[in-house]
């Protein structure tokens, strides 16, 4: 109630917020949500409701939280160099506010910012970091969330997310910061008048575009012939201009885009949860898909770093799992590479534990050493960043993870819808050249190296107990460890946290960085792995099941997806 009334107190910049607080006055379940906590930051920024309150996203909590990163780099700034900050945001509402209000308190820290003019991708926020050779990186966005959300990425120097040591420097800076009092802010049309905020040109996103197009495996035999027909929706997000800028440099694709959904609008009107992996977010491209014959579908997120794809199934049309797409590609990104004669010597691929079994006898067969790392899409960026130290950045050739998250190339450090979206078109239309559609490639696959089926199960916990009831359930997991899962013995488990690791200590079972992840395996090859969300008030129940015929695998799924309940999610 204290901070309630000191937020009543002031004359806040945002009429939306004093509006906000005045309706919920009198109101203490509504005033204790919005004030209950600071909105937590972590690895994966911040993330939250749009609204009035230190557990909301607001230009205050930006603020703040933009300050504890100025703190951090001018703290380690021990050469006293120039420092630079590079930020985008997406179709996401406040966006533009949240990205001016960071701008200006860095420049009012004596911090050049370069700011995208436009709405652009996160892989092109990672690419401008890059660009410019940026200490950090800001991207406001909240990814796939639903409308009412916006959130805060930070990347590190190297173009990925951070890791949880300057995670950890940056939070503890935040904690030091008066929200109102404590944080610098400048005029920022002042602050472009002195050079200090700079404009992204489309010098950057042509930059960014051509070395998408680097990555491409398309030759002249695969490229003449029929048109391969596409519908694409960006889900009101900020993958049309790239997207479309990508795929329309080549004639051989006739592309539709879905209208209701093409430009950007943070309210996502036709898809109240803007996640391309939701049916119902697809369900209006999938629905043109027919009226228009096409031959496949993509779809991005609002920030497009994912890329969801569809494939013609007869008389209908099938989405591909994350899982699925990413098998496709690192089998036609090998195979290709083979046929053109430039895939390297010892190549290298990157997935994360909770991604498909069937990767690695896929990368097997093609003599690829199959790296797996934790979850997020940092640790693939940081493999290809130890491939580059080492001089060996020409063997990293494809990572993906689950979440339909892929990247073919070391020109970012984050997953790219832009550079997914030109492969799986180009795979289609690779296979559609030997008369088989996306469908007919995964069935191949399976035919030649078994049947795999995995799902996610995700256990909200929202409100203040969340986190508590969330603890409590990965406690007594620890504790009281399942026996059988589907009817089959657990005969291993793995506990990739240990208690009193220190940061940068990795977990010597493992090979992995410290982080709180439970992974149980049965005796018939099932695999159940469980974790908190990084960024959602969620419990994630990843499930595998392999089998020789695509009905025993399925059978397997289903049993372990009764069982889950057993585990107190």
């Amino acid at each position: 109630m204290q901070a309630y009334e000191e937020w009543r107190s002031r004359e806040l910049e945002d009429s939306d917020l004093t509006k906000e607080l005045i309706d919920i006055e009198g109101n203490e379940k509504e005033i204790f949500e919005r004030f209950r906590c600071d909105l937590e930051f972590g690895t994966g920024g911040l993330r939250g409701l749009i609204g009035a309150g230190t557990n909301r996203m607001n230009i205050y909590t930006v603020g703040r939280t933009t300050q504890g990163l100025a703190n951090c780099l001018i703290s380690r700034n021990k050469t006293k160099r120039k420092l630079s900050v590079a930020i985008a945001h997406d179709s996401r509402n406040k966006g533009e506010l949240f990205t001016r209000r960071a701008a200006s308190v860095l420049a009012a820290n004596g911090i050049t910012v370069f700011v995208y003019s436009e709405l652009a991708p996160t892989p092109a926020l990672s690419f401008a970091v890059r660009y410019y050779g940026c200490d950090a990186g800001i991207c406001l966005t909240a990814s796939h969330n639903p409308a009412a959300y916006n959130g805060y990425k930070v990347y590190g120097d190297d173009g990925c997310q951070l890791g949880p040591a300057m995670a950890d420097i940056i939070l503890e800076e935040i904690g030091k910061t008066d929200i109102f009092d404590g944080v610098k802010t400048m005029d920022y049309e002042m602050a472009e008048k002195q050079r200090l905020i700079i404009p992204i040109n489309d010098e950057v996103f042509n930059a960014f575009f051509a070395s998408v197009k680097k990555e491409s495996l398309l030759s002249d035999d695969v490229r003449s012939g029929d048109k391969l027909r596409i519908v694409y929706t960006p889900l009101n997000g900020a993958g049309r201009r790239s997207v479309m800028a990508v795929l329309s440099s080549e004639s051989c694709y006739d592309i539709t885009v879905v209208k209701e959904q093409e430009m950007p609008d943070g309210n996502f009107p036709t898809c109240p949860y803007p996640n391309p992996e939701n049916p119902e977010a697809i369900k209006l491209a999938l629905e043109l898909c027919k009226k228009t014959d096409a031959d496949i579908m993509l779809a991005t997120d609002p920030d497009c770093d994912r890329c969801r794809a569809a494939a013609r199934d007869g008389d209908g049309y099938t989405a591909l799992s994350g899982n699925q797409t990413g098998i496709l590609l690192l089998d036609y990104i090998a195979e290709r590479k083979k046929e053109l004669g430039i895939l390297p010597k010892s190549p290298v691929a990157v997935t994360t534990i909770v991604s498909t079994a069937m990767a690695d006898s896929i990368a097997e067969s093609h003599g690829i050493e199959l790296r797996r790392v934790l979850t997020g899409f940092k640790y693939i960026g940081e493999q290809i960043a130890l491939l580059e130290e080492e001089g060996n950045a020409e063997r990293y050739i494809f990572g993906f993870e689950e979440s339909c998250g892929y990247l073919s190339g070391g020109y970012v450090r984050d997953k790219d819808g832009v550079n997914a979206c030109m492969l799986v078109a180009e795979m289609a239309l690779y296979y559609k050249r030997k008369g088989m559609t996306l469908i007919d490639a995964f069935k191949q696959l399976c035919r030649r190296f078994g049947y795999f089926k995995e799902d996610l199960m995700n256990f909200s916990y929202e409100g203040a107990d969340g986190a508590e009831k969330m603890k409590n359930i990965i406690g007594n997991l620890r504790k009281n460890p399942p026996s059988f899962f589907a009817g089959s013995k657990v005969i291993g488990i793995t506990d990739y946290h240990k208690e009193g690791l220190r940061e940068g200590e990795f977990n010597s079972e493992t090979g992995l960085p410290d982080s709180n992840v439970l992974e149980y395996r049965t005796e018939n090859g099932c695999k159940v792995i469980v974790r908190p969300s990084g960024t959602e008030p969620k419990m994630k129940a990843y499930l595998s099941a392999s089998g020789k015929t695509e009905e025993e695998a399925s059978s397997r799924l289903n049993a372990l997806k009764n069982d889950i309940p057993s585990l107190g999610l």
